[in-house]
């Protein structure tokens, strides 16, 4: 491998903000902001704004959308009258 061509891997903080679960990983992703872990040691953190704590799929609050419904209700507001030309 060359040497000065590839980028620093490091251990980095990814914090939920919906729910406020953190992952300590390894990353390259560069980022200003800093946040002390449970060991006190300070590690780079990057706020992202869905993980699988939070995601609806992962956590079993997903809806069902209920298109049967959504088209019996159309037919009776509107109806199914057909206009005819003369």
């Amino acid at each position: 491998m060359r040497h000065g061509i590839h980028p620093v891997s490091r251990a980095v903080v990814f914090r939920d903000r919906a729910s406020g679960f953190q992952l300590l990983t390894r990353s390259t992703i560069h980022t200003e902001h800093t946040v002390e872990w449970e060991d006190g040691t300070t590690y780079p953190v990057v706020n992202v704004d869905i993980s699988s704590a939070s995601h609806p799929f992962y956590t079993g609050t997903s809806r069902v959308v209920d298109t049967a419904g959504r088209v019996e209700r159309f037919q009776r507001r509107y109806g199914t009258t057909v206009a005819v030309r003369p």
